[in-house]
């Protein structure tokens, strides 16, 4: 696989080169258009005279013209995908210097009543969603958000699949968040879809066929007009007539009508970006089952589902001409336009408004899944986890934080037998609290199907509980110690129904004095063992620590910190025993605080 830098800097000067060069087409398309015009323009004034020339000079340059304007469209479009390719390299580089904190951080994804989604800086500034995303789509955004905290352990290795051939398509990656990019959707796509399962037709065929009878009688008298069976002055009052009955009829449903333009109108650019995103998904050759099983839930026979959305899109625009008053008066008025278009729309709506749902989720999964193989694009040197249904919970090997710079970060080795329970001590800014949200992503990221930032990982599949952040609560009156007590409640009454949970918990009972505390949360660890219990718990208290020579489940860790020429010294490496070196009266002292 490529190296991920050295694509994006690559694809950063194709797509700049691209766009300087499809701006050059672009001011010839121009000069082009300009030149037609002026040219059409005097064709017209030299032949005035002879009125058939300067009709055919007239048409046969506005047709030219539109060409021209088709095929500046066109490439106006190609060079602004162009141009978002470029944004988006530019991006890629700059997050891999380490500068993504300005992106969006998912901050109104934290809940506290998730079983860990507020304490592992899975949200908000500097979190891992913040450095992840890659979503393009609101639902996207969702359904990424979705995937981390599902806490689902069944059919990883599936996901691992889909995810690692994601990884090996970045240009594919890309081109489907730049299409995404290039079109400004202001309503979500779950409200289109139940506007959808709701509507009810108020028109059938024989209003159809009517609107096709109305058109045919409109042409008819005015060639008959044209070619003076008629008198042109009759011929005009006939059509006048004709075109203020078409305006009744139309007005009998103007109320139902335009309460349909209504929601066309949100639905339009939504539809339009998923036709051609699903046009993306259509046309690539995946291998791996999840991904293959997504493309069949969009397709059907004879058609594809970006045609049938590319299609609803027309009608949609066809529909919305009803805002020009010119083609409002005689569209309506000769054509019965908007009672046809409304026509084409409820038919499309009666056969296509219970799929379109699965489309969309298909749509929305492959912009999460994208956010996923990006990420692991990136990371080339970490490992999958090597799935196993041994008694071992988690060996790895050179683990650490997937945030941390990878020239500074330290890594750990890592055994943890199933039913097993660690104590993890140590000083001040050792490097605790980091490990414990090491660990924590470790099982996150392997439950999504993610690589881990180890050298190597056997895992077995468990979900996770924290509480390792509790905030009071003036909104529900409650204070800091019964806000963690609730937590830690959580926690029992989740592992006693199913203990299938990783427990993480960082110094808990920090809301009482330090002879409750110490007392409470041994009786607390004591409890957790009893109900075979996996996890983790860092603390200060190194009475806790006693606990291993009691239950063999138990196990004792530090973070070590040292005092060398009057400086204080971290390794940041786990190491099995007790913490012997604790450090807030030296730092309290070097800050001159005391």
């Amino acid at each position: 696989m490529q190296n991920s830098n050295t694509f994006y800097k690559k694809q950063l000067e194709l797509n700049q080169a691209e766009s300087k060069r499809i701006f050059k087409r672009m001011s010839l398309y121009s000069i082009l258009r300009l030149s037609v015009f002026v040219l059409t323009v005097f064709g017209i004034y030299l032949s005035f005279n002879q009125w058939q020339v300067a009709v055919t000079i007239g048409v046969l340059g506005i047709a030219i013209f539109l060409f021209l304007l088709s095929k500046y469209t066109d490439i106006k479009a190609k060079r602004a995908l162009h141009k978002r390719l470029v944004t988006i390299n530019v991006d890629e580089l700059k997050i891999a210097s380490g500068d993504f904190y300005d992106r969006a951080d998912g901050s109104e994804f934290q809940n506290p009543k998730h079983f860990y989604s507020l304490d592992i800086d899975l949200f908000g500034k500097g979190s891992f969603f913040q450095f992840i995303n890659r979503t393009t789509i609101k639902e996207g955004t969702e359904k990424l958000t979705e995937h981390l905290l599902a806490n689902d352990i069944s059919n990883i290795e599936t996901r691992q699949e889909a995810i690692q051939e994601l990884a090996l398509v970045p240009k594919w990656r890309q081109n489907y968040s730049g299409v995404a990019q290039g079109v400004e959707v202001e309503h979500s796509a779950r409200s289109i879809i139940k506007w959808l399962k709701d509507y009810k037709s108020f028109l059938n065929p024989v209003h159809y066929w009517i609107t096709i009878a109305f058109s045919l009688v409109s042409v008819v008298l005015l060639i008959l007009g044209i070619i003076e069976v008629i008198s042109m002055m009759r011929s005009g009052y006939l059509l006048l007539g004709w075109l203020i009955l078409g305006l009744g009829i139309t007005a009998i449903y103007l109320k139902q009508i335009n309460g349909l333009a209504q929601n066309t109108e949100k639905a339009k650019d939504t539809f339009r970006q998923y036709a051609l995103l699903l046009e993306q998904i259509e046309n690539q050759e995946f291998k791996s089952q999840l991904l293959k099983d997504q493309q069949l839930k969009i397709k059907l026979e004879g058609l594809k589902a970006s045609q049938i959305f590319a299609k609803f899109s027309k009608v949609l625009d066809a529909l919305d001409n009803r805002n020009n008053l010119i083609s409002a008066i005689f569209g309506n008025g000769l054509l019965l336009w908007d009672i046809r278009q409304t026509y084409h729309v409820e038919q499309w709506i009666t056969k296509y408004a219970d799929k379109v749902e699965d489309w969309f989720e298909v749509v929305t999964f492959f912009d999460a899944y994208n956010s996923f193989g990006n990420y692991t694009f990136n990371h080339q040197e970490f490992s999958y986890p090597k799935i196993t249904n041994e008694s071992t919970t988690i060996s790895a090997e050179a683990l650490g934080h997937p945030l941390l710079n990878s020239e500074k970060r330290i890594d750990s080795d890592l055994v943890l037998q199933e039913e097993q329970f660690f104590i993890v001590t140590g000083a001040n800014m050792a490097g605790k609290s980091t490990f414990l949200r090491t660990v924590a992503l470790h099982i996150v990221m392997a439950n999504v199907g993610l690589p881990v930032c180890a050298k190597q990982s056997n895992y077995k599949p468990i979900k996770l509980i924290t509480s390792m952040r509790t905030t009071d609560s003036l909104t529900d009156d409650s204070s800091y110690f019964f806000s963690e007590l609730t937590r830690l409640k959580f926690v029992v009454d989740t592992v006693e129904k199913d203990t299938s949970y990783f427990i993480i918990l960082d110094e808990i009972l920090k809301g009482t004095n330090s002879t409750d505390k110490a007392i409470g949360s041994r009786k607390f660890v004591e409890k957790l063992v009893k109900l075979n219990a996996t996890g983790i718990i860092a603390t200060h208290d190194l009475s806790l620590t006693e606990i291993e020579k009691e239950l063999e489940a138990v196990k004792n860790y530090y973070f070590d910190a040292e005092i060398i020429n009057d400086e204080l010294y971290f390794d940041y490496k786990l190491k099995q025993g007790v913490c012997q070196n604790m450090n807030a009266s030296f730092l309290l002292k070097k800050m001159e605080i005391v």
